[in-house]
């Protein structure tokens, strides 16, 4: 007799979705710390062109702050997309052409921010 219940039982899929609902909470609050920083530096007085723009990303933590918002976007993407490919694109094969043109695609759009971060 089998039994589908109790340590034997065999869980496929279920074991990531913890983590990545922390990941989800934990690059929200990255990026919503990085908006506030921006916006206080938007509204400060001043006129408001490339120079104060280019002013603002010239310090290394903004950039290093940048840099993990990027990371964190990224991310925060990858699990949002990835589980709407899940959950709505069945056959397999499919899915996983649309998983790596995701990541594909994500990895250069993190790529291409960074260089212009770097350019500044």
């Amino acid at each position: 007799m089998s039994k589908n219940y109790g340590p034997e039982r065999l869980v496929v899929g279920a074991h990531y979705g913890a983590r990545d609902w922390l990941a989800q909470r934990i690059t929200a609050a990255v990026i919503a710390v990085f908006t506030f920083v921006l916006l206080v530096q938007l509204l400060a007085p001043g006129p408001l062109g490339y120079d104060r723009w280019a002013g603002i990303f010239s310090a290394q933590w903004m950039k290093v702050l940048t840099f993990v918002v990027i990371v964190s976007l990224a991310w925060h993407a990858w699990i949002g997309i990835r589980d709407i490919w899940m959950d709505y694109v069945k056959p397999a094969a499919v899915r996983l052409t649309l998983q790596v043109l995701s990541i594909v695609w994500l990895v250069g759009c993190a790529g291409w921010a960074v260089q212009v971060l770097w350019r500044l």
